[in-house]
Order: C-alpha cells, then structure tokens, then sequence
C-alpha cells in the first residue's frame, strides 16, 4: 500500500448534544482520489474543515505527510495549507472580483506573486478548463452555474497544490455539465499527480473520479473499498444510499401530516 497523504485517527467532533463526529478513522493513499458519499448532515464537510483547520475536533489526531496538524504552531501550519487546493460547493467566487482575479486571489494575497505573473497562471489555468480568455475579463454573476464552476476548479489547481479538495463538485449542474466537471476533475488531478479527497453524493460523479470509496453516517465510516467494489459491497446502508431508497435502514426524519 502507498503511503498515506492524509490520516484521520478517531476523530470526534460535537457541536454542543449534537455529535457530528464520533471517532472518524480515514486513510487517503498519496496520489490516489478518494471520495466519501453520505446523506446531508452526515459530517462530510466538517471532516473536510477539521483537516483544514477551519473547525478544531474535540480529540483525535490528523496526519498530513505524516505530521499531526494538529499539534502544530500557526506558521507550520501555514505551510501545510500551501499544499491543499479547494473547489467549494457552490463554487464560492468573490462577485466583486473578475474571473481572473478569483483564479488567482491566493496566488496574489497568500503566496504574495506580482499581479502580471499570477494572472498570466490564471488564464493559464483558465485555458486548461476549457474557459476563453476573454472569461477572465467577465465577473462571477455574467457566468452560468457550470462556467463558474469551472473557475472554481481553475482556482483550486492555480498553485499546483499536492492535495485537492473537493466538496459536493457537481451539486446544482445538469447531467450533462456534471460529466463535464468530472471529467475536468479527472484530467486535472492526472495532470497535477495530485491526492485527492471529495465529498458527493452524486453516484455518478462518484463512478468516475473515485479510486476509492468511503461512506460516512451517524459521524462513523461505516464502509469503505475500490470504486469496483461499491455496486456489490454487501453493506445494507451503501445499497440502500447508492440505488437511493427510501426505505432502509437509513431513515430519514420526516415530519408526517
């Protein structure tokens, strides 16, 4: 087995009763994509935001090569978060900014790169998501849902990072658009050599940019194996989420007239 880009070990997360975390153990193998399915309010983003260091869990450690983040001053951590990318849901585009402008805001404000030289990358970056020149001129609210997108994700490969984040990448976007950005997705992380982590719960986006599969419910992996072994895992909750049945033992709370 390759060794690990990014571990969670038992990690717990509570947001006063509500246990959002409750002892999440997660592997993601340097150089491989992993994607971790589970309904809404599951703790898929919270997760995501442990290992960014946007929310602190209760206990539990999270390695990145190997060092706990956790334990770290500011600064090194500072260092670490120069290795991820982000495409978040939504897309989240500053509205004020051009398109170009957004591509490369953490070029520009993080790593402090010349205006001229950090947007010669973004529409470098642009170009490789299929977006024209021109795009770069327009702002986030002249774009269709799909477009910006796009420019999420050109924005989240600007720095060349070693890990890439990705959270609910196809939420909102027709099929066929979906495909596009998986595709988009697929190409770029090939490009990059790049680990990755998403969470979805496409199916369909799933059985393209997964090497791996986890699912989380009630805060816990309940399940994990390859991409192949997803449509026959034997795992009640799994079949029951990925064929998306209402009846199961996942129970949704619905208030009944």
């Amino acid at each position: 087995m390759s060794e690990a880009k990014i571990e969670l070990r038992n990690v717990h997360k509570r947001f006063g009763k509500k246990v959002v975390l409750d002892g999440i153990n997660l592997t993601v193998p340097k150089g491989e994509s992993l994607v971790v399915i589970g309904g809404s309010g599951t703790g898929k983003s919270v997760m995501i935001k442990c290992v960014l260091g946007i929310i602190r869990p209760d206990s539990g450690e999270i390695f990145v090569d190997g060092k706990d983040v956790l334990m770290m001053d500011t600064s090194e951590r500072e260092k670490v978060l120069r290795k991820f990318g982000m495409l978040f849901q939504g897309a989240a585009l500053f509205d004020s900014l051009p398109v170009w402008e957004n591509v490369a805001f953490g070029l520009i404000q993080g790593r402090k790169m010349k205006r001229k030289q950090a947007k010669d990358i973004a529409m470098e970056k642009l170009a490789k998501v299929g977006l024209a020149p021109e795009v770069g001129e327009l702002y986030p609210a002249e774009l269709s849902g799909g477009m910006q997108k796009r420019v999420g994700l050109a924005r989240a490969i600007a720095a060349d990072p070693e890990i890439i984040f990705f959270d609910e990448p196809t939420t909102g976007l027709d099929p066929i658009m979906a495909d596009v950005i998986n595709d988009l997705i697929v190409d770029s992380v090939k490009d990059l050599g790049a680990t990755t982590l998403s969470i979805t719960h496409d199916m369909a986006s799933v059985r393209k940019i997964a090497d791996k599969v986890a699912m989380i419910y009630k805060g816990k992996i309940i399940w994990s194996g390859s991409r192949a072994e997803v449509d026959n895992s034997g795992n009640d909750y799994v079949e029951q989420f990925i064929n998306g049945r209402a009846d199961g033992p996942i129970q949704m709370e619905v208030l009944k007239p």
